[in-house]
Formats: C-alpha cells, structure tokens, sequence
C-alpha cells in the first residue's frame, strides 16, 4: 500500500514533466511518421523506377540507412550536419523521419510488389494509363498489405524517441529522468 501512495505523491508532484514528455514524444513520432511516409513513396517509386541511375540512388539509401544504428544516424545528424540548431526536436524529427522513410519505402514497395501483375493488366487493358492504373487499381489493394506494416513502424519509431535524450532532447525518457 505503501508503494501506490508513493506513486500517487510522485505523478502528483511530477505531473507536469510527464505530460510535456508524453506530448513532445507524441509529436516526434506523429512527425517523423509523416516525413517518412512522404519520402519514402519517393524513395519506393523510384526503386521501382526504370531507370537505373534514380533505381541506384534509391537501393544505396535505402541499404544505407537501414544498414547504420538510428543512435549512429541521429548524432551525425545532430553533431555534423545540423549542428547550428539549437531546436532538438526538428533535429528529432528529421533523423527519424529520414530513417523511418528507408523503412517506409520498402514497406511500400512490398505491398505494391504483392498486388498480382495480373491486376495491372487488367487495367492496361482497359484502356487505362499506367498511373490510373497504379492509383485505382493496385495501390487500393496494395493498402491492405501496408497498413499493418505501417501500424509497426510507428510503434518502433514511437519507441525509438527515447535516443533523442542522447543529444539533449525532452521526451518521455527525459521527463522521468
């Protein structure tokens, strides 16, 4: 009993902390989410491009960021690259956004790659161009196959917000430290 009262005082007395930390690991991840979603439909369709230089480009990022530690990728970011901000959050947000778009794209690359070709000629046969058949035709169904994929993604990055203490960031982690 002892114990509960002690938790009680210390949510009670801390309550503030929690809440900001809670909030601000909601916004990286919803953000970050986000950014790597956008990127990485760029980063899937051009790995799925025809044409090899932009399929290079896309396979080498990708590889290259799901081959390095995100604590790795989130120091260079912060120490190397942007290190006039003084906002560590936007840092946050974009060292996760851009690891989550290489996990992102190979998310949609799979789904779309899932969808059976026979669905594309269907639609080629029907007289329908290739991007109204990828965007009525495939990437519907492909949906069914992302969406779950996509609900991990943002559990992991929603964990991984705790590597942002590294550099100094306030989130959870940090408000009950």
């Amino acid at each position: 009993m002892a114990f509960l009262e002690t938790m009680a005082k210390l949510i009670e007395r801390y309550n503030s902390f929690f809440t900001e930390g809670i909030v601000n690991t909601l916004i990286i991840a919803a953000f970050s989410v986000l950014f790597g979603a956008i990127l990485g439909t760029l980063m899937a369709s051009l790995r799925m491009c025809r044409i090899p230089p932009l399929r290079w480009i896309a396979v080498a990022y990708i590889e290259f960021v799901r081959g390095t530690p995100l604590m790795v990728q989130l120091m260079f970011i912060y120490f190397v690259v942007l290190v006039t901000w003084t906002n560590k959050t936007a840092v946050g947000i974009i060292a996760f956004g851009l690891n989550s778009a290489a996990y992102t794209a190979e998310i949609f690359r799979s789904g779309i790659l899932a969808v059976d070709k026979g669905q594309m000629e269907a639609g080629r046969s029907l007289g329908l161009n290739y991007m109204t058949t990828m965007r009525f035709i495939v990437i519907p169904q492909a949906v069914k196959a992302i969406l779950p994929a996509l609900g991990n993604e943002f559990i992991i990055l929603l964990k991984d917000t705790s590597l942002i203490t590294v550099i100094g960031g306030k989130e959870l982690l940090y408000a009950a430290q």
